[in-house]
């Protein structure tokens, strides 16, 4: 039984066990892409029918089935760290007791206001890029984003992961390709919770919009 576990410890868990997983369904897609870089859907067959001996249909085939069960796994998981992530920021709303009990059990003004700096570290309030241009039917364009949205989380990476590295995102969007990328967006006073699906579009790239370092951020 996991009693006395913190909401912040399962998340932690999850992103590991997320993390594992995405380098299995990558491991086997290496596996497709040494194999004639046949990919989930192209054909076993050459052109008169008989199985190819180009590749080892074999290890595609196991491969391609493993990959279908990684990727249900992935969505699971990805649901259930949506969901503790929403009870995680609703906890830090209403004041983690943990880590008030614990600022107030070693009864220093530092430790307080270290707890309260943790506090508003944690609920990502602070833009990690802004984006600067939307491309009409793109895949940014159907999540919603708008030029000049402040994006707070982009999937796993948010404020307190990123390291000011645009390429951060750019491997989220890769390894999230036709997949739902959970955003968190500020647009004037407003936070809004949009999905946004990398996929390749008749336009370049996977999005279809334009990422910049917030003005702040290229200040320092």
């Amino acid at each position: 039984m996991d009693t006395g576990i913190t909401t912040k410890e399962r998340l932690e868990r999850l992103m590991a066990a997320k993390k594992q997983l995405e380098g299995q369904i990558s491991k086997n897609g290496q596996i497709l892409a040494a194999n004639d870089n046949v990919g989930m859907t192209g054909s076993l067959v050459d052109l008169e029918g008989f199985p190819r001996n180009d590749i080892d249909i074999y290890q595609v085939r196991q491969a391609r089935q493993t990959i279908i069960c990684l990727q249900n796994d992935h969505k699971e998981l990805m649901n259930q760290i949506q969901s503790l992530l929403n009870q995680y920021h609703s906890e830090i709303a209403t004041t983690d007791p943990e880590l008030v009990n614990r600022a107030s059990a070693l009864d220093l003004d530092s430790d307080r206001s270290q707890g309260g700096a943790n506090l508003a570290d944690l609920a990502p309030a602070r833009a990690i890029v802004v984006v600067n241009l939307v491309s009409p039917d793109s895949p940014a364009e159907k999540a919603g984003l708008c030029v000049g949205d402040a994006i707070l989380r982009f999937g796993s990476v948010n404020s307190n992961n990123f390291k000011g590295d645009l390429g951060q995102i750019g491997e989220v969007v890769r390894n999230m390709q036709n997949q739902n990328v959970q955003l968190k967006v500020k647009r004037a006073e407003q936070q809004l919770d949009l999905i946004l699906v990398p996929k390749t579009w008749s336009g370049r790239g996977l999005l279809g919009c334009n990422i910049v370092l917030p003005p702040e951020a290229m200040e320092h």
